[in-house]
């Protein structure tokens, strides 16, 4: 079945939706910083299980990362596992500063953006 998606990015909620036929079909949140979307967490509705949800929020993330000239940090698993296995979008994905100060939790400040000192 080939489902038509209509994917938005819904910047007052930090977060992409997938619709199908105008419902909520699913959402991938993210934190952005300058140059740098990080992909925290991706839910896709119950009854557009296996439908393919997923995968289109995270293609569209990935082509509208590149085409903005951004960095992808993959927190979300679902996430890192889809560049896995679509390795033609590894060179998106943000590689942390070795020489950073603070502990690997400390990247967010207080608003919620991830920091990029």
């Amino acid at each position: 079945m080939d489902e038509q998606f209509e994917i938005s990015d819904n910047t007052a909620e930090g977060r992409f939706e997938a619709r199908i036929d105008g419902a909520l079909a699913g959402v991938a949140q993210y934190l952005r910083a300058p140059g740098v979307l990080a992909v925290t967490h991706t839910e896709v509705e119950p009854a557009y299980e296996g439908r393919g949800v997923g995968g289109a929020l995270a293609h569209h993330i990935l082509e509208s990362a590149q085409e903005a000239g951004e960095k992808v940090a993959p927190v979300c698993p679902f996430v890192a596992n889809w560049i896995r296995r679509h390795p033609d979008y590894q060179p998106l994905v943000y590689e942390k500063q070795q020489d950073s100060v603070g502990p690997p939790g400390d990247r967010f400040g207080a608003s919620g953006q991830l920091r990029d000192d």
